[in-house]
């Protein structure tokens, strides 16, 4: 009788094995230069084995991408300081077609030097990008068609930290649109300052919040940032200090809850935080350290919002600068800049641990990675 219903439950298993789904995957790279600076990948959710699709895009220093909700059109920076002598970078908007194709529908100036990041709002009418060097953030009007207007709006940060070299003025790292599209945070690690502008009604340009920045501890070097489900958390990576700050919503007003560090106690050499991201169930947060060269694991806690470090993983390369966690939550994939690799981890979705696959994917310079979901 065991005999047979052990047979029983392994034919209803075996009949519902889940069948591998294939993914598109784009990596955004430095060029120094115009060059093949897109790529596009096939993914397969199950074996993790990432194919070559050959249909790179020429471009320069496309080193973040982000893709629209309705999946057609993707946004690229480019993350040069001096276009025609105007000391900006610039945005590219593409179409995207049914076989990951990219066809360019324009480019416009960011009026700011050095873009390092993109975003778009939930409604898909606005994109931000943020500009490094500049130390500010430029707005931009997403057209019906997907391409973009020229900018709106500039928001310029001021100040300065006491790092030395890296703190001399502002530098806009990031920013994103909260999922409720009614505010606009950015992370400046210039100045270690988390800012918070309000979402204008109409055609009106933003302004700041009522509490118009967090601030953070002196030469943490805030960088990039995940929101939790519920929008009560916000999982803060800073740069310069190898942490993570865990924000927390008291109605209107964002407070510091916890920082963490990013690197094992025993660790004593030079590393920089990169890039953040939350599971997809929301249990686990990850980060990328970019010297110690691993990817940090934190088990969080659904009640208190509070991180517990579990596990740090080597990423098999050098300099994670960026990684994603596939649609299927199954892996997570490391962009290593200076090795020239991307590489594959499995996901454990019961422990959120991470498991090296053994493939890595030859690439120049990968610095961003975006699925289309």
């Amino acid at each position: 009788m065991k005999l047979f219903v052990s047979c029983l439950i392994c034919l209803i298993l075996a009949g519902h094995s889940v069948e591998a789904k294939k993914h598109k995957l784009f990596v955004g790279t430095y060029t120094k230069g115009p060059a093949n600076g897109i790529f596009l990948y096939s993914f397969n959710d199950q074996s993790g084995k990432l194919k070559n699709l050959k249909k790179p895009v020429v471009i320069n220093n496309p080193s973040y991408l982000t893709i629209s909700a309705n999946k057609k059109n993707l946004y690229a920076v480019s993350e040069v300081d001096d276009v025609a002598k105007g000391h900006s970078g610039g945005v590219s908007s593409y179409s995207i077609d049914t076989d990951g194709k990219l066809t360019l529908m324009n480019e416009v100036l960011t009026n700011g030097p050095d873009p390092c990041h993109v975003s778009i709002s939930p409604d898909g009418k606005k994109l931000v990008a943020s500009n490094y060097s500049g130390g500010n953030l430029s707005l931009f009007d997403i057209l019906p068609d997907g391409s973009l207007s020229e900018m709106v709006q500039r928001i310029q940060h001021e100040g300065s930290g006491p790092f030395p070299d890296r703190q001399t003025h502002a530098h806009a790292h990031s920013a994103k649109f909260d999922p409720s599209g009614k505010f606009l945070y950015a992370a400046d690690l210039g100045i270690d300052e988390f800012k918070i502008y309000n979402s204008p009604p109409g055609d009106k340009i933003y302004t700041p919040a009522s509490q118009p920045f967090v601030k953070l501890p002196p030469g943490s070097g805030p960088r990039h940032f995940d929101f939790s489900a519920d929008g009560n958390y916000i999982y803060l990576i800073n740069e310069l200090n190898s942490t993570i700050t865990v924000l927390q919503r008291y109605g209107n007003t964002w407070k510091s809850l916890q920082t963490i560090k990013t690197l094992p106690k025993e660790f004593s050499g030079e590393s920089w935080c990169a890039d953040i991201h939350l599971s997809p169930d929301g249990r686990f947060v990850y980060g990328s350290n970019r010297g110690h060269n691993s990817i940090s694991v934190f088990k969080r806690d659904p009640i208190s919002g509070r991180l517990e470090m579990i596990q740090t993983i080597p990423v098999e390369g050098n300099w994670p600068r960026n990684f994603a966690i596939d649609p299927s939550g199954n892996f997570l994939l490391a962009a290593n800049q200076k090795s020239n690799d991307i590489t594959v981890f499995r996901v454990d979705k019961l422990s959120g641990k991470l498991r090296y696959t053994g493939i890595k994917v030859p690439n120049q310079s990968p610095v961003c990675l975006q699925f289309l979901k």
